[in-house]
């Protein structure tokens, strides 16, 4: 899938940048920050044609996005 939003393109390039030239450098940080892009962009799309989410369901999917257990970090 190609990365249509601008900050996962961004982070991608850059990524590809250094290890092109600096093959030893280390992009674990940049390469989570770019999953992260690329997850935030499948919840906004997936939102976009969600219908209304209810209370319940919004607090379920938010205990998904908490530390294990679902206890407030």
């Amino acid at each position: 899938m190609p990365a249509h939003d601008p900050v996962v393109r961004a982070l991608s390039s850059k990524i590809a940048a250094i290890e092109r030239h600096h093959p030893n450098a280390d992009t674990d940080q940049l390469r989570r920050d770019m999953r992260a892009a690329k997850l935030a962009e499948h919840i906004r799309r997936v939102v976009d044609v969600a219908p209304p989410l209810t209370d319940d369901q919004r607090a379920r999917l938010t205990a998904l996005l908490r530390p294990s257990g679902g206890e407030p970090a």
